[in-house]
């Protein structure tokens, strides 16, 4: 059974790391969640989602305080980690290994350990910092996976917006995800005629 840690921040989108969430219980994934104090307050503040239908589909909970949890020690076997959303605060600790909470710890223990960390950072439209932060992120081995709209889809919706996104996040942890459809480039047989 794969192992995640997912990670939700204050950043705006909480419903992203909801639709994340669903999608590896659908895939029989080991979830530790880690649930910010500032998704919280973003949960309140533009949706009407509650904490609790997060913490009903995860399989372990922690408190972003909780710095002695089991996920903070990388003897602690995962097979990586997701931050969706991640605040550009997360993803500066993540970048400068300042483990100031639970979510930025279990991020540097899996970079440490050689584990997958996908970021999805939210902010538009990014700043010289924000660039410079994604890029020390990748440059340590973080995928990084912004929140990006895309148009070659019949169906444009939010809901299939999700759906795509969610996709590409569970592809790096070789998952296939039902309602993610890939580009399958142009129909052959009109162009060659």
């Amino acid at each position: 059974m794969i192992k995640i840690i997912l990670g939700i921040t204050g950043a705006s989108g909480v419903e992203l790391g909801l639709h994340i969430l669903r999608a590896l219980k659908r895939q029989n994934a080991e979830i530790h969640l880690i649930i910010s104090e500032g998704a919280r307050y973003t949960m309140r503040e533009e949706s009407n989602l509650t904490e609790e239908e997060f913490l009903r589909i995860a399989d372990y909970v922690y408190g972003e305080k909780e710095l002695g949890a089991a996920i903070a020690s990388g003897s602690f076997v995962t097979d990586g980690m997701i931050v969706a959303p991640c605040s550009m605060k997360t993803l500066s600790g993540i970048a400068n290994a300042y483990d100031e909470n639970l979510i930025i710890r279990a991020a540097d223990v899996c970079l440490k350990e050689g584990r997958k960390v996908v970021l999805l950072p939210r902010e538009m439209p990014l700043g010289r910092a924000h660039l410079k932060n994604m890029l020390a992120c990748a440059e340590n081995g973080c995928s990084i996976i912004p929140p990006m709209l895309s148009f070659y889809m019949e169906d444009t919706s939010v809901k299939a917006q999700l759906d795509h996104i969610t996709g590409k996040v569970l592809m790096q942890f070789g998952m296939t995800y039902e309602k993610f459809h890939s580009w399958q480039g142009p129909d052959r047989r009109e162009t060659t005629q």
